[in-house]
């Protein structure tokens, strides 16, 4: 009996000694602006972990409580560049403004800085391929209702000429003559009819070509400027059909995406629970597969926060690139420290 116990004992050891990290694995330690950062980029490196890279997502402060993207990004000023250390952060408009400002300047010329391309992780949640996937997950119902994805890309035509001039004016500093919160008042949806959601583009096709108008007259000093950016914006990859990857991610998920869902999703469970009605044999059974229904249900937003079906978007291919670049040089610069021992 001791011996056999000796046994367990000695393969427990040996078993909990494999769950150790390998000494080998090279840790990177990732920062991350907020809490709910942490998911997105855990799920973005679990892509890439294997027996020579181990990721750590942490956020940016560990003796308090401070948080945001210039305090993940301070970390790569001190001697933590080129050690094993990244920032992961949202692109906001800094990755648009190509260099007009010091922190763009820093996001785009730093290799340790992964940035999310799209505004915010908030936009890739709310990309237009994978919302009806949302509302079934939601609602358990997959009657086609709308399609988002034609939505979102007229949508975003409609926006693209005044989220130019938004641009524009921000690369020039210009931070009053079309304020961030005076151009997510505008390209807003203000209601969304089912049976009608073409109203909703006529109205804000209304609100966008008055202010564009008026930009063309006053600024019209500017107007070679504002073209030569869209020809810049589109060898950059940015076409009119996604614009709202690029604009204000809590704007575009609660003041847009959202305000689709939600009818949808009600439509859809109104549905459901009227075919119930007519199926059920009486009214206990009725009772109970309405009960059964309900209790199986999502509610819509929180399965919009949850949503990972962004991988096929332009935003997320061009991070998983930058990913996979930093690696292979970190992985160069490895080869090269031992190549320096051994000589």
């Amino acid at each position: 009996m001791k011996k056999f116990t000796e046994y367990l004992n000695s393969k427990f050891l040996a078993a909990a000694n494999a769950l150790r990290p390998k000494k080998a694995k090279t840790r990177i330690v990732a920062y991350v602006e907020s809490y709910e950062d942490i998911s997105f980029w855990r799920s973005v490196f679990d892509e890439y972990e294997n027996d020579k890279f181990h990721f750590e997502v942490l956020l940016p402060a560990r003796r308090s409580l401070t948080k945001g993207k210039k305090r993940a990004m301070m970390n790569m000023l001190g001697k933590g560049v080129g050690q094993n250390m990244i920032a992961c952060v949202d692109s906001d408009y800094d990755y648009l403004l190509q260099g007009t400002t010091e922190t763009s300047r820093q996001l785009i010329g730093n290799k340790y800085i992964l940035h999310t391309y799209a505004y915010a992780i908030e936009n890739l949640k709310c990309y237009a391929d994978g919302l009806k996937r949302v509302c079934v997950q939601s609602t358990l119902n997959d009657i086609d209702v709308i399609d988002f994805v034609a939505f979102m890309t007229l949508y975003s035509r409609i926006c693209y000429p005044l989220f130019v001039w938004n641009i524009l004016l921000y690369r020039k500093h210009d931070l009053r003559t079309l304020t961030m919160q005076r151009f997510c008042e505008i390209v807003r949806i203000t209601s969304f009819n089912i049976s009608n959601p073409e109203i909703s583009l006529k109205n804000l096709a209304n609100r966008v070509n008055h202010q564009v108008a008026m930009l063309n007259r006053h600024l019209k000093e500017l107007l070679p400027e504002y073209e030569q950016l869209k020809n810049e914006f589109r060898a950059m990859g940015i076409t009119e059909d996604e614009t709202y990857l690029y604009i204000q991610g809590h704007h575009i998920m609660d003041s847009v995406v959202l305000r689709i869902l939600i009818p949808v999703c009600r439509y859809l469970r109104n549905k459901r629970e009227t075919e119930i009605q007519s199926l059920a044999c009486h009214r206990q059974q009725y009772n109970n597969e309405l009960s059964s229904y309900r209790h199986s249900q999502c509610d819509v937003t929180l399965m919009l926060h949850k949503n990972t079906n962004y991988k096929e978007s332009n935003p997320y291919k061009w991070l998983k690139r930058d990913v996979e670049a930093l690696l292979a040089s970190m992985e160069k610069d490895a080869a090269t420290v031992v190549s320096r021992k051994q000589e």
